[in-house]
């Protein structure tokens, strides 16, 4: 089974970018953290982007703040799926990092989720979802997921 790549542009991310994780690990899916920053580490993110194919990532997922520019630059350098995650940021409260993010040029497209923690959350199904495509464990497993929260959400009613 392909791996999945968690990239940050700082390990300030992290506290977003956990929820990620949490969500993987809930599936049972491979993953590898890096911290890769588009604006520190031009050469890095070239490198990783050009290789992560062939060292067996199945998708990217890459939280950005600010300026948000990792998500668009290692789609630049890889033809596998990126999903960007805004990192909420303390000036514009995620919004710098949404379109910065969702503004991609025609050509090199970039999936994006939900500014913080929630597209944090539904980058990783997202990637889930992707490798579902070939992976039937993995479909089985957000049929079930799916299935939980219907339940869940029809349980809640009752709780009034």
């Amino acid at each position: 089974m392909k791996k999945i790549a968690v990239v940050m542009g700082s390990i300030s991310d992290w506290p977003t970018m956990k929820e990620t994780a949490a969500m993987l690990d809930k599936f049972e899916v491979a993953y590898e953290r890096h911290v890769i920053s588009a604006h520190r580490m031009p050469s890095e993110l070239q490198k990783f982007g050009g290789q992560a194919q062939k060292d067996g990532y199945g998708v990217i997922i890459a939280g950005a703040g600010g300026a948000a520019h990792l998500p668009g630059m290692l789609a630049a350098n890889t033809i596998l799926p990126v999903v960007g995650v805004p990192i909420e940021s303390h000036a514009l409260h995620g919004l710098d990092s949404l379109l910065s993010i969702v503004q991609m040029p025609s050509g090199v497209p970039v999936a994006t989720t939900a500014i913080g923690e929630a597209g944090a959350k539904n980058a990783a199904l997202l990637a889930i979802e992707i490798l579902a495509i070939t992976e039937p464990r993995l479909a089985k497993k957000m049929i079930e997921f799916r299935q939980e929260q219907t339940q869940e959400a029809q349980n809640s009613e009752k709780q009034w």
